[in-house]
């Protein structure tokens, strides 16, 4: 038996597709409310790293390399640690003053963090840097006990 179609308020249809004033109210709220949940959580440390450079870790035969994309930074901008099996670069960008209103900023300014774990022991002591064309290059040798060699197969 078919029954009528009725129109009711409320019906499954208007409610999949709402398109009033109080629900987007009703999203702000629970945006702002989120965010405000998210900012008394987040650990005190995300506001001192700030932010990370792009980088590349590649591994050669003797060594580690960490190339690093700092563009218009000083050497003495930036501090290069290494500890047990992790590097730490670090360092602060400050903004430029320049004449005018900014109508659209994307680069990256303040502090920044950038640590990665090396895969093996490294030679702490035999670390070098060095910074060209906004390029920051550290190499980490290798240990000598991490180093492949090859074995001679006798009968």
């Amino acid at each position: 038996m078919t029954l009528p179609v009725r129109y009711r308020p409320g019906s499954l249809l208007e409610r999949a597709f709402p398109l009033r004033e109080p629900l987007a109210a009703e999203f702000d709220e629970l945006f702002e409310r989120m965010n405000r949940f998210l900012a008394a959580a987040a650990p005190a440390w995300t506001e001192a790293a700030g932010w990370s450079p792009l980088a590349d870790l590649r591994e050669t035969d003797d060594a580690f390399v960490v190339e690093c994309e700092l563009p218009g930074l000083k050497r003495e901008d930036i501090d290069v640690e290494i500890g047990d099996r992790e590097l730490c670069i670090t360092g602060e960008l400050k903004e430029r003053e320049t004449p005018g209103v900014l109508r659209r900023g994307t680069r990256h300014s303040g502090r920044f963090e950038y640590r990665t774990l090396l895969p093996s022991e490294a030679k702490a002591e035999e670390v070098s840097a060095c910074l060209t064309d906004g390029i920051l290059t550290v190499t980490v040798p290798k240990a000598q006990a991490t180093k492949p060699r090859h074995i001679e197969i006798t009968t």
